[in-house]
């Protein structure tokens, strides 16, 4: 009662209310079935006499969640959801007119997510839009990225109800193009051709020098935080959390670890080094983290390079012979998308209906 007293308050005060109506956290890439608590807020506060008041359904699409300065996320906003006659259902059956709302704001907000049965599937979606992305050419920014796979699991839903078959088919081809893809360290839809030996050089050299250069500088920086890291890593394991709150038990962790780790250190490099020393060792601290990490992904993202220019090198009729997977993987894509119906891959209608 506290609670519905409280957002109807806020509410009247023409304040905004942010609610996630699953109540629950969850690390697959669907919607959970909604608590009425959101519809129960909106119907109270209008009983009440506050109104109208507006339920806008949001869709948050992660990608790369976990991945430092890699990730992103679309924050996707939905048409209000109608309520008039809920609000008036409500004055003779509350109940039922939670329930009707509740289930109108999830079709709603399913409308607005790229939603799949597990992480496995959506990473295969990921894949084929990159795919495509690159092979069809085009400006794609993050949205443009997030509407492909919206569309793209609407199709995958509907016709793993009218064509299991083709879907599945459909499914180990792109899954043995990445594996393979995975095996030769190339990305889905790079262009699979070896540069000419002078730009490989260069570009080998320009890395080679960065990361050289930095060298000293990355090393203190690895030291230094090498023993927070792996303490943190430690209590992950240790406490071994669900994926969905992994990354929040490591923050709470590195919270606690990091700063104990640092004290220490600073104390060791006072007693054996002097003030001078601990002076490097706090100036140098934040700095030498952020630089060693990017040290780190550069090293990391050439030694991938290199691997991939290998096998290009090694075997010349690689990038053919994946080339032509890719062609027939778009064809089988275009031939399954003109399947299904231009409402269900615009949201207008459920995929399973």
């Amino acid at each position: 009662a506290a609670l519905f007293a409280a957002s109807s308050s806020a509410l009247r005060a023409g304040q905004a209310i942010l609610i996630f109506p699953e109540g629950v956290s969850q690390p697959e890439p669907t919607l959970m079935p909604l608590r009425t608590g959101a519809a129960r807020m909106l119907l109270a506060a209008e009983t009440e006499g506050t109104g109208p008041v507006t339920l806008l359904p949001v869709g948050l699409m992660l990608h790369e969640p976990g991945t430092f300065r890699t990730g992103w996320a679309v924050l996707s906003m939905g048409e209000p959801v109608p309520t008039a006659d809920c609000v008036a259902l409500a004055r003779t059956e509350p109940e039922e007119a939670a329930r009707r709302l509740t289930a109108r704001l999830g079709e709603a907000m399913r409308a607005l997510i790229a939603m799949v049965d597990d992480r496995q599937t959506l990473r295969l979606v990921e894949h084929a839009e990159r795919l495509w992305r690159q092979e069809r050419g085009g400006e794609w920014d993050a949205t443009a990225r997030a509407d492909w796979r919206r569309r793209a699991t609407r199709a995958y839903r509907y016709l793993s109800h009218q064509d299991p078959a083709r879907l599945s088919l459909l499914r180990a081809q792109m899954e043995r193009y990445v594996k393979d893809l995975d095996e030769a360290g190339v990305r889905t839809a790079v262009l699979l051709r070896p540069p000419a030996p002078a730009v490989a050089l260069r570009y080998a050299a320009g890395q080679l020098a960065a990361l050289l250069g930095g060298l000293p500088l990355a090393l203190w920086g690895l030291l230094t935080h090498a023993l927070p890291y792996w303490l943190t890593w430690v209590a992950a394991r240790v406490l071994r959390p669900e994926g969905d709150v992994e990354a929040t038990y490591k923050l709470a962790a590195g919270l606690a670890l990091y700063p104990l780790a640092w004290i220490g250190e600073a104390w060791l490099g006072w007693r054996f080094g002097g003030g001078r020393l601990l002076a490097l060792f706090l100036v140098l601290l934040v700095p030498s983290g952020f630089f060693a990490l990017s040290w780190s992904e550069r090293l990391g993202r050439l030694y991938r390079e290199t691997r991939a220019l290998l096998y290009l090198l090694i075997d010349r009729d690689l990038a053919r012979h994946l080339a032509e997977r890719r062609r027939e993987i778009l064809a089988d894509m275009d031939a399954a998308a003109a399947l299904v119906p231009e409402p269900v891959l615009s949201g207008r209608e459920e995929p399973t209906a």
